[in-house]
């Protein structure tokens, strides 16, 4: 994985995202709206993501009962009911972090995207991106807005986590077949932050794009470019913000409409 965080700085990010979603979840109220969530309250929010944590740990641990869909729901479920949604969203991350640490290395479980690491540190890279980008959905909660990229590294959002968390979305998301990004004629996005070295190419068309890695140096030109930083391209790609600069304003329309990343 060009550009992967390590397994125990995903672990790490886990646990800091959901103490910073906690702390925004419980200043913005759990009835307040989450802007970059449109239709969701907080108390959404926080049910959603405790219950995807509770099924990521059903996966590390191998609890099979706790993996099918009527568990999920139903601890979603309980968890809109709960007096305590944010006590009970930081205990399910709390165990998540912990089944990740005690999980062996050569972990076999199941994994969902394209180019995926070894499943432990899939588990711990795909959940570290799950907590932090809703952590970033309740910061918008609190704000009342959406948030700028500056508000949002000040929230614990990283350079480097953000490159990470490109490189999971663009070649682990796009790639698969529910993929919705599509294009009559061959479309190529470049994807350029402007204060880090790693790049890429998203190729759209008929079918699944396919992505690229390449260096700010290297990458080919695109039918249009996506630029800022890495955190504001971050945000932007993953639908929380409103800072990335694109070439093509019809473009960056078609990933906003045809890109949409569902929980699994």
């Amino acid at each position: 994985m060009t550009g992967s965080l390590p397994f125990d700085q995903h672990c790490t990010a886990i646990t800091y995202a959901a103490e910073r979603l906690s702390g925004a979840a419980t200043t913005a109220g759990l009835a307040a709206a989450a802007p970059t969530c449109p239709g969701w309250t907080v108390r959404d929010l926080v049910a959603h993501l405790g219950m995807v944590h509770r099924w990521a740990t059903a996966h590390v641990t191998g609890d099979r009962a706790a993996q099918l869909e009527a568990a999920t729901v139903e601890a979603e479920a309980q968890a809109r009911q709960s007096e305590d949604p944010v006590g009970w969203l930081r205990s399910g991350a709390d165990r998540l972090v912990s089944a990740l640490r005690a999980a062996p290395a050569d972990l076999e479980a199941f994994v969902f995207l394209k180019d995926a690491p070894a499943p432990r540190d899939f588990w711990a890279r795909r959940q570290c991106h799950e907590t932090t980008i809703h952590a970033v959905d309740a910061l918008s909660a609190a704000l009342g807005r959406v948030p700028t990229g500056e508000e949002a590294a000040a929230a614990g959002v990283s350079t480097a986590l953000a490159l990470d968390g490109l490189d999971e979305l663009l070649t682990g998301f796009l790639p698969r077949r529910s993929s919705r990004l599509r294009s009559e004629r061959p479309l190529r996005i470049a994807v350029r932050p402007g204060d880090a070295e790693p790049a890429w190419l998203v190729s759209a068309g008929a079918d699944p794009p396919v992505t690229t890695r390449h260096t700010s140096s290297s990458l080919p030109q695109g039918d249009a470019t996506f630029s800022g930083s890495a955190v504001q391209l971050y945000l932007g790609l993953w639908n929380r913000g409103d800072e990335l600069v694109s070439d093509d304003a019809a473009v960056l329309q078609r990933w906003r409409e045809q890109v949409r990343v569902s929980w699994r």
